[in-house]
């Protein structure tokens, strides 16, 4: 870290951080972005112009302290400049998942009472035109690509170039209005409204001050510092509070270097290109790098897959006494960090979510420094990390300082109760909604059970409401379970079932990319995601891989049937959050019929369902699920 800047003093806002960086760093590298296959870098004095540019663009337009400018689209340059341009003239900014649905995206820009949206591309507008006249207080659309475009003539409409060509008229004409606009803001100012995890509800919108979040990301900087030199991508959702804190606020703090990917597709290929220095994926990616490197080595010749066998069981070995095997790196780890653009990294970190311990030791081995943290968007994100030299995969470390107080409510025998928290930048209330909900005399409720082990460190067990009990009165962890399920090459997700039940039982969805590779190899016919789901070898394999799971559980948390559920959850329809977190109560509503079936004893239920594509399309699938018992033999031996 380059120095803490003092969020009470001059630069407590993000554009005043702006403004010193350009002025003292003018030819230093604040962001980079690859176009058509080539990284072009944005200076800090470019990054300062073309926000000024924007904000008096958004001023001549008309909007005013305390109006709300939205974003969305991919991870760019305009869109940070963006953000940080409505903040320069008092305007609040909401950041909104490029992937989210009419009904949602109404939901949020009706809510906040969003004046302007700035969009990236053709697919965005089309989303806000289509909403026509439920969002009312929506005057102003400016979109940065113009392909496509010319056959619109709705007047709230307006290209990025002219609200820029716009603002740098304004800044001929009144030189010294940006400096004036940026002085009248304050530290204490509402700047963003970030919108929560939603796992039981729609989203609700936390408003965070800027000089909060600037103090939070200097006390996550003296827990894992930064610096000029140091590079990361950005590939986490803008809108999330965690990619806030190192797109925005440890760039603009520390000046970490900022690399946006040309497209989605290309996000490892862009990412290996850079090998950064530091890198947060959510638990899903880490799982999904895992699941590819597993799925690789499947394609391998036998003496590779040997090899990378080997490698990883000395690693493994190593890992269990503390140390790192350096026969393991020289046969198998070296290379792989290169090919993953892993070989720079100084530190990484997972978060948003539980990560399976599985995967966790698989990095660890790798010679990947993995880190877990924990925290809540209403405090700003994380406030845990693992100390460098206490990593435990069981753990989500220690607070970041003792300016963050964390204690374990009402805890049972066991020392498991609630985690409640509180520290001195937390959010500002929920924008629109009377009352401050979970923060109660001043702690956050968190919702997660867990408890503090004697050496300090959390464990973070599950969500409170999703702790189960079977009939017998055993207590389980679905997440837990969950976890261990998709550290397989060939489970994209899990729902473990058995709250009130007399066993436990799951519903896998398939990782199709990697299933559909193997499917391919035994030469298996199949047509679709559902044909593929419902082939016997499909369920023999996936049988295999829960008894591996079930043998390393106790007897009563163990899996006793399983379905391959025809479609793959998703965010679209309801079934996970944005951040891929399950909502359980949608699934045990939406598939209710299936679980009854399975707890009914039934071997097979006939499924007509109509599966809703992001494209608007609808498909009709009529299938039957086959409901698999671990340990009984192969699925065809059933059939016959």
């Amino acid at each position: 870290m380059s120095g803490a800047v003092g969020a009470a003093g001059a630069f407590d806002t993000l554009p005043k951080l702006l403004a010193r960086n350009a002025r003292e760093y003018a030819a230093g590298t604040a962001l980079r972005e690859k176009r058509l296959g080539i990284w072009r870098a944005v200076t800090w004095a470019e990054y300062h112009a073309r926000t000024r540019a924007v904000a008096l663009g958004l001023v001549q337009l008309g909007l005013d302290r305390g109006d709300v400018v939205a974003l969305i689209g991919d991870n760019r340059p305009d869109w940070v400049m963006g953000e940080v341009a409505a903040h320069a003239i008092g305007a609040l900014s909401l950041g909104l998942y490029r992937d989210v649905l009419d009904e949602e995206l109404a939901y949020l820009l009706g809510h906040s009472g969003a004046v302007a949206v700035l969009a990236e591309d053709e697919e965005q507008v089309d989303k806000l035109l289509a909403l026509g006249e439920r969002v009312p207080a929506l005057r102003h659309i400016v979109y940065a690509d113009p392909r496509g475009m010319r056959k619109y003539d709705d007047p709230r409409l307006l290209p990025l170039a002219e609200l820029v060509a716009l603002g740098e008229a304004l800044h001929e004409e009144d030189p010294g209005l940006y400096e004036r606009l940026l002085a009248a803001a304050s530290g204490e100012d509402v700047a963003i409204l970030c919108t929560t995890s939603g796992t039981t509800a729609r989203p609700k919108l936390a408003r965070l001050t800027a000089g909060a979040l600037i103090r939070h990301c200097e006390t996550y900087l003296r827990a894992d510092p930064k610096g000029p030199d140091d590079e990361y991508v950005s590939v986490l959702p803008l809108p999330w509070i965690m990619e806030q804190i190192y797109a925005v606020g440890w760039n603009l703090i520390a000046r970490m270097v900022v690399n946006f990917v040309e497209e989605p597709e290309t996000t490892m290929a862009d990412f290996r290109e850079i090998g950064p220095t530091f890198v947060l994926f959510a638990p899903r990616v880490w799982e999904s790098v895992a699941a590819e490197v597993r799925a690789k080595m499947m394609d391998a010749t036998p003496l590779k897959r040997a090899l990378f066998d080997r490698g990883m069981a000395a690693g493994l070995r190593a890992l269990e006494h503390g140390r790192r095997s350096a026969f393991a790196d020289q046969l198998l780890f070296r290379a792989l960090r290169d090919r993953l653009g892993f070989s720079r990294l100084r530190s990484a970190a997972t978060g948003g979510a539980a990560l399976g311990p599985d995967t966790f030791r698989f990095f660890q081995a790798m010679g990947v420094p993995l880190r877990q943290l924990y925290g809540q968007t209403e405090l700003l994100g994380a406030y845990t990390l693992h100390r460098p030299d206490a990593v435990d995969f069981d753990t989500v470390g220690v607070p970041f300082d003792d300016t963050v107080e964390m204690r374990i409510l009402d805890p049972d025998a066991n020392g498991v109760g609630e985690i409640v928290t509180r520290h001195p930048n937390m959010f500002a209330g929920y924008h629109g909604v009377d009352g401050i909900g979970d923060l109660r005399d001043g702690w956050l409720h968190t919702g997660d059970a867990g408890y503090r082990r004697a050496d300090g460190q959390y464990v973070v067990i599950d969500r409170i409401r999703d702790i189960a009990t079977t009939a017998q009165g055993d207590r389980f962890s679905p997440q837990y379970i969950e976890n261990k399920l998709k550290f397989s090459s060939f489970v994209a997700e899990a729902v473990v079932l058995g709250d009130g039940r007399d066993h436990l039982a799951a519903i896998l969805c398939i990782r199709y990319p990697i299933v559909s590779k193997w499917a391919e190899r035994q030469r298996i016919p199949f047509t679709t995601y559902s044909d593929l789901a419902g082939k016997p070898p499909v369920l023999d394999l996936l049988r295999g891989e829960v008894e591996r799971v079930n043998a390393t559980l106790p007897p009563a948390q163990r899996i006793r049937e399983f379905v391959l559920l025809y479609k793959e959850l998703d965010a679209d329809d309801d079934e996970l959050t944005r951040t891929r977190k399950v909502r359980r109560g949608v699934i045990g509503r939406k598939y209710g019929d299936i679980i009854e079936a399975i707890y009914r004893g039934d071997r097979d239920i006939p499924v007509d369902a109509v599966i809703a594509f992001q494209d608007g399309t609808r498909q009709r699938v009529r299938t039957t699920l086959r409901v698999v018992t671990p340990g009984t033999g192969a699925v065809q031996a059933e059939a016959a």
